[in-house]
């Protein structure tokens, strides 16, 4: 049984040569391969790797030819991956790597998606604890697919899971939502998170806003009826002032500006409603032409 773990990274040369070092300790009774995807990064991450694997001539070094993000990465390791099982964990080591042992063992009873389901979080903020509650829990009512809640992208898939998703071809990746998708059986694990040991988070709010809209775009159309529904509401609501400019005109003749309440009403409303819902239809049509376009999810620097 061979086992592949991968690991993206993005500038982080202040914790790389102690992941790789806890990683090869914690797999040193395990057959197993790692496969390090550095996601263009800016600093001496990768003249680090460059470093430790010719100790290790099992394991593997991706260089991306600039930062394709965080879901190319993990799409980059499993197209390398050769294991029977194959794990995706972050390289800041907030995500212990002994729960892959706990994983295994999930994995020989038959279980072919074993994920690692977060009790705690710590060294985060409010506000991201938040979002994230909220974010699984909105995602977990919009979607025909059950999404786990309080999970992240570290997981164990089985060989079958790995080859259904190399054949899923879309851009716009939301990797824990596909694994969800192709099926299998699933079962999760707890653990609590740790804080970073060093460096600092390379996923901004605004990385973070877009994996969520990756997320629900890709796997939901409630987006687009919850608009269709606004603009019913939007023309009850019209026909409502329509009705109540009317009555106001005969009972009120001298106390109030004519039509002002009503036109200002109505435009302020109907014009958020508007930009509202062709926001929503330009997040999908952007969609629409990422795929069409056909380009490749990331591009390897062969150097």
């Amino acid at each position: 049984m061979l086992l592949s773990v991968i690991v993206p990274l993005y500038n982080e040369e202040e914790i790389v040569a102690t992941t790789f070092k806890v990683l090869e300790e914690e797999l040193k009774d395990v057959e197993h391969e790692l496969i390090f995807v550095n996601d263009g990064s800016k600093d001496k991450t990768r003249e680090i790797l460059e470093g430790l694997l010719p100790t290790t001539p099992n394991n593997k070094l991706v260089n991306f030819s600039r930062n394709f993000g965080h879901q190319a990465a993990f799409s980059a390791g499993l197209d390398k991956a050769t294991g029977d099982a194959v794990v995706i964990i972050d390289g800041d080591l907030q995500d212990p790597p002994s729960l892959i042992h706990e994983m295994l063992e999930k994995w020989r009873e038959g279980y072919q998606v074993v994920y690692a389901q977060r009790n705690k979080r710590a060294g985060e903020t409010i506000f991201k604890r938040f979002t994230a509650f909220a974010f699984y829990r909105i995602i977990g009512k919009l979607t025909s697919i059950d999404i786990p809640p309080d999970t992240g992208d570290y997981r164990l898939m089985d060989r079958c899971v790995v080859n259904q998703l190399k054949n899923l071809p879309e851009r716009s990746r939301f990797l824990r939502g596909l694994v969800c998708w192709v099926g299998f059986k699933k079962i999760g694990v707890k653990y609590d998170r740790a804080e970073r040991t060093a460096g600092t988070s390379k996923y901004p709010l605004k990385k973070m806003i877009r994996l969520a809209l990756d997320g629900i775009t890709g796997f939901s159309s409630a987006p687009l009826k919850i608009s269709f529904y606004m603009g019913i509401f939007a023309t009850l609501v019209g026909f409502g002032i329509f009705v109540w400019s009317i009555l106001e005109k005969f009972l009120s003749p001298t106390t109030t500006v004519p039509g002002w309440a009503s036109l200002m009403t109505a435009i302020v409303f109907f014009s958020g409603v508007q930009l509202m819902t062709i926001g929503i239809l330009g997040e999908y049509i952007g969609r629409i032409y990422d795929e069409v376009k056909q380009r490749p999810l990331y591009i390897e620097d062969k150097k």
